[in-house]
């Protein structure tokens, strides 16, 4: 039994500056991890903000096309589409046979 605490008493100490050490190499590696975690987290953050602002300047892009008559032209080229089908209606000759015809 004495042999026992005589080993217990010599050992103690190693196994405190072990663990001591172990400690702080188990701490150094947390916050590197910390570091690489945050820097990939600014990163991320980074590309969603440009990716944010060039959708917003799309979304600025389309309203502009809208306000500025865009809306309107679009509108007025399927009236003249619903118009030219209506007269080709009224003539009875559907689009594109008058070609096959003179063949």
């Amino acid at each position: 039994m004495g042999e026992l605490i005589g080993l217990v008493a010599v050992s103690a100490p190693f196994l405190m500056v072990l663990g001591i050490v172990w400690i702080g190499s188990q701490k150094k590696l947390e916050e590197k991890r910390i570091a690489a975690t945050a820097e990939m987290s600014s990163e991320k953050a980074a590309q969603y903000a440009a990716h944010t602002a060039e959708l917003e300047q799309r979304v600025r892009v389309l309203e502009r096309i809208i306000t500025d008559r865009g809306y309107d032209v679009a509108t007025q080229i399927e009236a003249l589409r619903d118009a030219r089908r209506v007269e080709d209606d009224n003539n009875g000759v559907p689009l594109g046979l008058e070609s096959r015809e003179r063949v």
